[in-house]
């Protein structure tokens, strides 16, 4: 299973230090050139396969190759990348020239500055394709915004963070203007991969921690929506990497959330079948018992 890597384990990995604010700034924004972030990185060893708790939009020259979810992408150029927190990904360093740049940053510093749903835009959204491969004159557009951005981050200025956000916005669109790349194929472990990001996604929705809480993902077909796969896809994926159906999964994950919210809260039956995605406690009911062999009441009073 795909781990995620915070912005305290980045920093120290990538710089051995951490900002003074970073636990305070909610909205957390930083840029980089790629070359420093690789300063200590020597020859061609692949970077581990995990999710971050951050987003990243990234420009990258030289050859490499990217896993992303259960797709690869190769890139032999200049390539503008955006990963969301959502999809574990990782590349292969295909060279040793590697030059670029790269900023981070939570999904606070986007939505206090602006309406809507970072997630709903192409390049981060669930299935979206996050790769664009630029020509000469699109990377020296880009990499100005970049430089700006450098510029920027270093002064004290005390608006400079909305000027920030411009910037990012200003690539975000200039992206969208663009044709993603299509060059993506399956990976040789894509079963693995896309395991992983179904249990990302499963995990994703606990614990549950209050009764307005909701387990909305509950068949293999919502998993699969959210992924842009086929569902026998999933299923054939899930089943070969661990012997375990999606639906098993599923129901396994629910009992145990179940149990918990059983022993560990005083919320009626009707507020945790809710809260499970059931539409009726008796659904509920008759779910818990076929997997356990008790009721939910029985199995409170233990």
């Amino acid at each position: 299973m795909a781990t995620t890597q915070t912005l305290e384990e980045f920093y120290q990995q990538k710089f051995n230090w951490l900002p003074e604010n970073l636990q305070q700034d909610i909205g957390h924004f930083n840029v980089f050139r790629l070359e420093d972030s690789l300063a200590g990185v020597h020859g061609t060893v692949p970077f581990k396969y995990s999710r971050r708790d951050f987003y990243k939009i990234n420009l990258v020259r030289g050859k490499t190759l990217y896993h992303y979810a259960d797709k690869s992408i190769e890139l032999d150029g200049t390539a503008l990348m955006f990963f969301n927190p959502h999809v574990p990904y990782t590349f292969e360093p295909l060279s040793d020239e590697r030059t670029g740049f790269f900023c981070i940053f939570k999904e606070g510093f986007f939505t206090e500055r602006m309406r809507g749903n970072i997630n709903e835009l192409p390049m981060f959204a669930p299935g979206g394709k996050p790769s664009y491969m630029l020509n000469k004159e699109q990377d020296e557009h880009i990499s100005q915004i970049f430089t700006k951005m450098l510029d920027e981050i270093g002064s004290d200025y005390k608006y400079k963070y909305d000027l920030l956000m411009n910037y990012v916005t200003e690539i975000i669109h200039y992206a969208m203007k663009m044709t993603p790349m299509d060059t993506l194929y399956k990976h040789p472990d894509a079963k693995s991969r896309i395991t992983s990001v179904f249990t990302e996604l499963l995990e994703r929705q606990f614990p549950i921690e209050s009764t307005s809480q909701r387990f909305t993902l509950r068949s293999a077909k919502d998993f699969a929506d959210q992924l842009s796969v086929h569902v026998n896809h999933l299923n054939r994926a899930i089943k070969d990497t661990t012997g375990k159906t999606t639906t098993e999964h599923i129901a396994e994950r629910l009992v145990g959330e179940a149990k918990a919210l059983l022993k560990h809260t005083d919320w009626n039956i009707s507020e945790i079948s809710y809260c499970l995605g059931f539409e009726e406690p008796a659904h509920f009911n008759n779910f818990f018992k076929k997997q356990t062999k008790v009721t939910p009441s029985s199995f409170r009073t233990v």
